[in-house]
């Protein structure tokens, strides 16, 4: 998708008048049905305007699949959901990736499939180092973990690298990265992070500056990324796939100073929400992903980010060994996450982006305020993936 043009009047003086007319395109009257033209023409195109509230919810969803190959069952009923609007984006893991033609073949039967003016977001987790979907088994080339970057390269050497990756990504027919990793290495016992080299040190101020080389390398391939792990997972001690993860006793202001200035400089791609507990920030002890004052006090007010707030998996141990499903779902939205991610491996079933779907709507039927919340998120999500494939993806 080309950049759109940047006024109205421009589409209105290529698009709807010939060449001979311009001089009477600048007569006060007209100037003024530009201007009217302008305002209204971007209004009528808008997908929002042609959406089911079933398929604004639908847009909140991203989830996981069974199979590896255009043809198998559960790649054909994905396929189907994104075609009736009823998700907004797929998730790959290592177990759906058999080769590079078969994913090609599946990410371009997912694009084809989508609504026109709403792609799907086709997402995968490359890191580098040991948190990599695609690898050098199934062809791809693989790069080193954060850390080892940091070492061995400035931040403007890293950029090279991370070219090559975003463009292995974007040839394979993913949009979205969720990349890069902005947590501090402060804790060199940390069992997520530390452990496996996912950060690129412990100075906020220079994690920022290698993570905007690799959101930049993404852009210009026409990539979205996601930042991670909000509110930060590097001084926690304990792993929140395997349950609750308390970080009222570790966690640091300085945590944040990633967030501050990339968010400062223009980024509004997504910020992914960990499952962290920090009782003096929230006294509930809601874990992050599930927590209004984080989202809606820290990362929206405090921080000021515009873009979209996506869940990091909601079927991690510290999710759903302690909220049933529609608890989950309720919870995150009323903190204000706009897409909810499930990998779909502990719940594994075909029907659950229809489960949650439903949820949303039954909440949206008996509260205005949720069904807001929708509608919002929904307007956010549209936004972002007007930029996908851009060829150069720009802040907005």
């Amino acid at each position: 998708m080309g950049v759109p043009p940047r006024s109205g009047q421009s589409v209105f003086r290529r698009i709807l008048l010939p060449q001979a007319a311009s001089q009477f395109f600048e007569t006060p009257f007209m100037r003024l049905a530009t201007l009217l033209l302008a305002t209204l023409l971007p209004l009528a195109a808008s997908p929002a305007f042609a959406q089911t509230l079933e398929q604004m919810a639908g847009q909140m969803i991203i989830v996981g699949f069974v199979g590896n190959g255009v043809d198998d069952k559960g790649v054909a009923a994905l396929r189907a959901e994104v075609a009736a609007g009823d998700i907004g984006g797929v998730m790959y893991l290592k177990t759906n990736v058999a080769s590079r033609k078969a994913v090609e073949a599946m990410n371009t039967a997912f694009r084809e499939a989508a609504p026109a003016g709403l792609p799907p977001f086709i997402t995968l987790d490359q890191e580098g180092g040991l948190v990599e979907r695609l690898d050098k088994s199934v062809g791809f080339k693989e790069i080193p973990d954060a850390a080892s970057v940091a070492a061995r390269n400035s931040p403007a050497e890293a950029r090279g690298i991370y070219d090559g990756q975003a463009e292995g990504v974007a040839a394979w027919g993913f949009n979205v990265n969720f990349a890069p990793v902005v947590d501090l290495s402060v804790n060199p016992n940390n069992q997520v992070i530390a452990k496996y080299g996912r950060a690129f040190g412990k100075d906020g101020k220079l994690v920022a500056e290698y993570a905007g080389e690799v959101i930049a390398a993404h852009h210009a391939a026409g990539l979205l990324t996601s930042l991670k792990h909000f509110p930060g997972h590097g001084s926690s001690t304990a792993d929140s796939h395997e349950g609750y993860v308390d970080i009222t006793k570790t966690w640091q202001d300085s945590e944040l100073e990633p967030y501050r200035e990339l968010i400062a400089g223009g980024y509004d791609d997504m910020v992914m929400i960990g499952h962290l507990i920090d009782t003096k920030v929230d006294p509930s002890g809601m874990p992050s992903s599930l927590s209004k004052p984080w989202i809606e006090g820290v990362l929206r007010e405090k921080l000021g980010f515009k873009g979209v707030v996506i869940t990091d998996d909601l079927e991690m141990g510290a999710i759903r060994d302690h909220f049933s499903l529609k608890q989950t779902v309720v919870n995150a939205v009323n903190a204000g996450v706009d897409i909810l991610l499930f990998s779909n491996t502990a719940y594994q079933r075909a029907t659950l982006g229809d489960e949650v779907r439903a949820i949303l709507l039954a909440e949206a039927d008996a509260d205005p305020a949720f069904k807001a919340r929708i509608e919002e998120s929904f307007e956010r999500i549209v936004a972002l993936k007007s930029r996908i494939g851009a060829g150069n993806v720009q802040a907005q």
